[in-house]
């Protein structure tokens, strides 16, 4: 088993947890935060895309390489898991416990760190033929999150809900 995985998954945490406590806490005095609503009608096809892409077919590879005996693959895809967990977790404390702010940073930290695992873990499998299935899982993974992470960006004026100045020509 791979130590190093679980050393840098920890330290993510701990600084990515720390990171939201103290700005949580600076900002706890902002208006509490809410969703804009509605929701954009584009969004629940894509949240479907990320619940199959970023969860099901994931889970797929977890299964193959527990059934297949890689003890790589099933590591490398339990970090991912675990990670991907916790992201949804403080998001979901953030927005619905909180109502803060912080929420909408919470993807802002998490993917990039994602998108890291899944590079790192192509680099910890071991070149046999029969990895072929993990690496193009591992590189839509990539593609997935890194389309998402895109997505998220062109939100977040919607997401603050910032107004564009209107002109009077």
């Amino acid at each position: 088993m791979n130590f190093n995985l679980f050393y840098e998954n920890s330290l993510f945490v701990i600084i990515a947890t720390s990171f939201f406590a103290v700005v949580g806490w600076s900002w706890r005095k902002t208006k509490p935060y809410t969703l804009p609503q509605p929701l954009p009608s584009w969004f629940g096809a894509w949240f479907i895309t990320v619940q199959i892409g970023g969860i099901g077919l994931p889970l797929l590879g977890l299964l193959g390489g527990i059934w297949k005996g890689y003890l790589e693959v099933v590591t490398i895809l339990v970090s991912y898991f675990l990670i991907l967990v916790l992201q949804i977790l403080t998001e979901s404390l953030s927005l619905r416990w909180f109502r803060s702010t912080v929420f909408v940073m919470v993807p802002y930290i998490y993917l990039p760190y994602r998108l890291w695992q899944l590079t790192e873990g192509l680099m910890l499998l071991n070149p046999i033929d029969e990895s072929i299935w993990v690496r193009s899982l591992l590189l839509g993974e990539i593609v997935l999150w890194t389309a998402n992470y895109a997505l998220d960006l062109s939100q977040l004026p919607r997401l603050f809900q910032w107004s564009l100045p209107t002109s009077n020509s």
